[in-house]
Formats: structure tokens, C-alpha cells, sequence
């Protein structure tokens, strides 16, 4: 199992409404793949958003940040529409 962390940013104003780590968590849930071996997430609120840390099943790094890469840009208006950014996007 690989640990991939992506950060995601608050592009709206203001505190984030409580709750939305949750929302984030499922939300990349119920768009993640059996192909993309995506086994756990945890998402910890910081000062700019979201730092997410994905626990990916891949045959190595950089196969485990490709299939993130894809599940992230997948939900990239998802995340936008709940006032977030994925960060280097």
C-alpha cells in the first residue's frame, strides 16, 4: 500500500462549513474505481482547505500518484461546486 497526499484549497471566503471534510471524504468515494486501488482516505482540515492523504494499492509510487491523479481530476468540478481546488491543478 502507497500514501499519496494532495491538497485541496478553499477558494470560497471564510471558515469552511463544518462538516465538509466529510462531505470531501465521500465525495471521492463515490467516484473512486476498483482500477484506481484506492483502500482508505483521511482528510485533515488545515488553514488553506484540505490535505488529504489517499491510501492507494499500486505496484509502486508512481503508479499510485498516476491513479490519484485520475480519481482527482475525475471529481475536480465535484470539489469546485463545495468550494475547493485541487492544489497545482
Amino acid at each position: 500500500m502507497r500514501v499519496i497526499q494532495a491538497s485541496l484549497h478553499r477558494t470560497l471566503p471564510g471558515p469552511a462549513p463544518a462538516g465538509s471534510s466529510h462531505l470531501i471524504h465521500d465525495l471521492l468515494w463515490a467516484h473512486a474505481t476498483q482500477a484506481e486501488g484506492l483502500e482508505h482516505i483521511r482528510p485533515r482540515p488545515t488553514e488553506h482547505g484540505l490535505d488529504l492523504f489517499l491510501f492507494v494499492r499500486a505496484h509502486s509510487d508512481a503508479s499510485a500518484l498516476q491513479q490519484m491523479r485520475t480519481l482527482l481530476t475525475r471529481v475536480d468540478t465535484p470539489i469546485a461546486a463545495h468550494g475547493y481546488t485541487v492544489a497545482g491543478a
